[in-house]
């Protein structure tokens, strides 16, 4: 959990410089296939426009992010690092040529990874993470497509496509563990 708090915290920090300082760091997040746009594949999740924006990314992060890493302790950090930069990386090779900023991107990789999780582990407990996931972010399918300008859908819809496969890769790997 301690990394999840140190990712929130330092997408706060780097939202506060800009605000309290005027600076805009836009600059640094993906622009897909071109050199500088390289740069985002690291730096763009801390990034966010305005404050609707890093709240509407902090909120399910946490929450999200703390399901992950309660109930999936010992591969939470190998999803999270999946998501965070398949994600992007993707982004930067197949997004339209347009900036793209923000941690929705990894919001909906963790997001799905917890969807499908459950139905491809089908276990009791991974199943019942998976529904409760649908009935608090089940509104995240109407981000897969493009419905708002400015608004990076296609980081919405490769999360999720990573997080999809993120969660086919692991739960077909054997428990280490008994129960």
């Amino acid at each position: 959990m301690v990394y999840l708090f140190r990712f929130v915290f330092l997408m706060w920090v780097v939202f506060s410089i800009q605000f309290f300082f005027g600076l805009n760091f836009n600059a640094f997040g993906i622009f897909p296939r071109t050199a500088h746009g390289l740069i985002g594949i690291l730096t763009a999740p801390f990034i966010h426009g305005n404050s609707v924006h890093i709240i509407s990314n902090t909120i399910p992060l946490l929450f999200l992010g703390w399901g992950l890493f309660f109930f999936y302790e010992d591969i939470a950090r190998k999803v999270f690092v999946l998501c965070y930069f398949l994600t992007n990386i993707l982004v930067w090779i197949f997004a339209r040529p347009s900036l793209h900023i923000g941690a929705s991107g990894l919001v909906y990789g963790i997001a799905f990874f917890l969807i499908f999780y459950g139905f491809f582990k089908k276990d009791f407990k991974s199943l019942t993470i998976s529904l409760v996931i649908i009935f608090f972010y089940g509104g995240l399918v109407y981000g897969l497509f493009p419905n708002q300008p400015g608004i990076s859908w296609e980081s919405h819809l490769i999360g999720a496509i990573v997080g999809g496969y993120t969660a086919l890769h692991f739960s077909q790997r054997k428990s280490k563990r008994i129960f």
